[in-house]
Formats: structure tokens, C-alpha cells, sequence
């Protein structure tokens, strides 16, 4: 049997549940012993697992996963999971919603709603949450740049992508380091960058450590960063000289895009408004990608039908004409 080390006081947030259970390694039993390495091995997983689910992953009772946690100093399993979660919060969050909604049976239809609705809440809050003049200062440090970086991991490298296509038309210098060669290569890129560059980073939960390296470099190269993120507590926000803060909560997965894309075409359109010579640019580059755009045509069973096409066009009034009659 065991030692017990409910003596020990609870597990605090620098406690590290890691720690805590290799110290206890020697004092537990063999079964608990092997549910201790299997945590100490996959310590994400394990946060993400029912207490059922981790004991039959190690081939023991839910009674002895209770027990394990008790002999770590924990006064049952919720209280063990909790400690084992802190510091996954952001990055579990997206797991146990989904959990949560598969043990509510709903239909296609109705997820397709929720997700919806949820994607045109975001919508309505970044409109009335977005503070507006932290989103003018962005855009004067935008045409003020003479270069402009724009960086982002995961799924904010798509984003990245799209905010540099919109600026393109309107700033001299636009570029999206988000994909082309990886970090190293985007780390080259800002090494040449100079004071008066913009980097725009954008990072959201669950945060890149790329993107946050990146942005700090940046800083103490001496470029100006914005960043797009979520919160003011982001890891991001603390290496920005502006950050706009968009709430963009999803029910099940990490963010809702949309509303993180709406802000981003909403800078890009502030952009577009100020830039000098914005409509010469906007038409030059129309027709400069002409060439490459196609325009709309006729469907094909209405080429294919000259009564069709004929039927979609006014048919001009019969004229009369008078002729003479023959002569015989």
C-alpha cells in the first residue's frame, strides 16, 4: 500500500503537477506507479481525459485513478484534473467544448445554425467592442510605414495572407511573412527591416510561440508592432506598441475567424479611404490582373438555345412598309 501524501498542502500554479508526481513516484504502488509515468508521458492528453478514460488507459478502476489522485495530496480526481489543466486552459477549452456538445445530441442542421449565429454575434461585438481609435492609430502607423510586415502561425497565417491582399493596392511595400519558408525565413526578412517598419502580428488561442518570438524581435530591432489578438493579457500584447483586442469565441473549435477578418478588411478599407491616389492605385491594379479575370457569361443551355437568348432580349416592333404593286 501506498504512502499517503495527504498531509502535503494542495498543488499551487507553481506546483508543477509534473513535478509533483515524480516526487511521488518511489511512495506509490505499481499500479499507480504506471498510471503516473502514463501521465507524466501524455500530461496534455491526460488533461483532457474523463477520469474513466484514464484509468482504462492504463488498465485500472475508476476506484483506483480516485486513489492515484488521493495519494498525489488531491482530495479526488476533479481536484487532480483541475491542477493538471492549469496552464492548458486556452488550449483545452476547444476539446472540452466539443465534449460538451457531443453529449448533446443535435442535429447537422442545428449545429449549422449555432455556429452561424455564433460567427454574427462576434460580428456585433467586435463592431461595439473594437476600440476605434486604437484602430485610427493603426492605420496611421500603416501609411506612415515604409514597409510593412504582416506575420501570423496556424490558422492567423491565412489570415496574414489576406490582410497583406488588401493592403497590397494601397501601400508601397507589403509583405506576408506568414508561410514563405517558415519563421527562420521571416526572421531573415525583419533582420533587414528598419526603424519606421511596421510588423503587424496577429495571434489568438491558441497562441503560436513563432509568432510571439517574432513580434519580440521585431520590437527590439526597433520596428513598430501591432498586434491583432484577443485580450490585453495576451502573450502578444506584451511586445506591442498597439494592440486591438477582438473577442472571437467559437464553439467548437479555438476562434471564429470571421470576426478577426471582418476587423482586418475594416483596417483595410480605413486604409484604402486614406491612402494618397487610392483610386488610381485600386484601378490601376484592376486592370493590371484584367488579363486574369473572367467575365460572366451566359449559362450553357442558353447559348446552346438562340430562342433563349432571343426571348431575353426586347423584340423590336414589326415595321410596315408600304411597297406598289407589281406591275403584270
Amino acid at each position: 500500500m501506498s504512502r499517503s501524501l495527504s498531509a502535503r498542502a494542495p498543488a499551487s500554479a507553481d506546483d508543477l503537477i509534473s513535478a509533483r508526481i515524480a516526487a511521488a513516484m518511489p511512495t506509490l504502488t505499481p499500479i499507480h506507479r504506471r498510471m503516473g509515468a502514463f501521465v507524466l508521458a501524455n500530461l496534455f492528453r491526460s488533461a483532457t481525459m474523463r477520469i474513466d478514460e484514464l484509468a482504462g488507459a492504463v488498465g485500472a478502476s475508476v476506484a483506483t485513478a480516485n486513489r492515484f489522485a488521493r495519494a498525489l495530496g488531491f482530495s479526488g480526481y476533479p481536484a487532480f484534473r483541475e491542477a493538471l489543466v492549469r496552464g492548458f486552459e486556452a488550449t483545452i477549452a476547444p476539446v472540452e467544448r466539443l465534449r460538451t456538445a457531443l453529449e448533446s445530441p443535435a442535429t447537422g442542421a442545428e449545429v449549422f445554425d449555432a455556429s452561424l449565429a455564433q460567427a454574427a454575434a462576434n460580428l456585433r461585438l467586435a463592431q461595439t467592442s473594437v476600440d476605434g481609435a486604437k484602430a485610427e492609430a493603426i492605420v496611421d502607423t500603416i501609411l506612415a510605414a515604409p514597409r510593412v510586415f504582416v506575420i501570423g502561425y496556424g490558422a492567423s497565417a491565412f489570415l496574414a495572407g489576406l490582410m497583406e491582399h488588401g493592403l497590397t493596392p494601397y501601400c508601397a511595400n507589403v509583405q506576408s511573412l506568414a508561410l514563405m519558408g517558415g519563421p527562420s525565413h521571416a526572421a531573415r526578412r525583419l533582420f533587414t527591416a528598419s526603424r519606421g517598419d511596421v510588423l503587424v502580428a496577429i495571434a489568438f488561442p491558441r497562441y503560436v510561440d513563432d509568432t510571439i518570438t517574432l513580434a519580440r524581435l521585431a520590437h527590439d530591432h526597433g520596428l513598430r508592432v501591432v498586434a491583432l489578438t484577443d485580450s490585453a493579457v495576451s502573450p502578444l500584447a506584451q511586445v506591442a506598441d498597439l494592440v486591438l483586442a477582438i473577442r472571437a469565441e467559437r464553439r467548437l473549435a479555438a476562434n471564429c475567424d470571421t470576426a478577426v477578418l471582418a476587423v482586418i478588411e475594416a483596417l483595410c478599407d480605413a486604409v484604402a479611404h486614406r491612402a494618397k491616389r487610392s483610386v488610381e492605385a485600386a484601378s490601376g491594379l484592376t486592370e493590371f490582373v484584367l488579363p486574369w479575370l473572367v467575365a460572366p457569361s451566359l449559362p450553357k443551355d442558353t447559348r446552346a438555345d438562340p430562342q433563349a437568348v432571343h426571348a431575353t432580349r426586347r423584340t423590336p416592333a414589326k415595321r410596315h412598309t408600304h411597297t406598289e404593286p407589281r406591275e403584270s
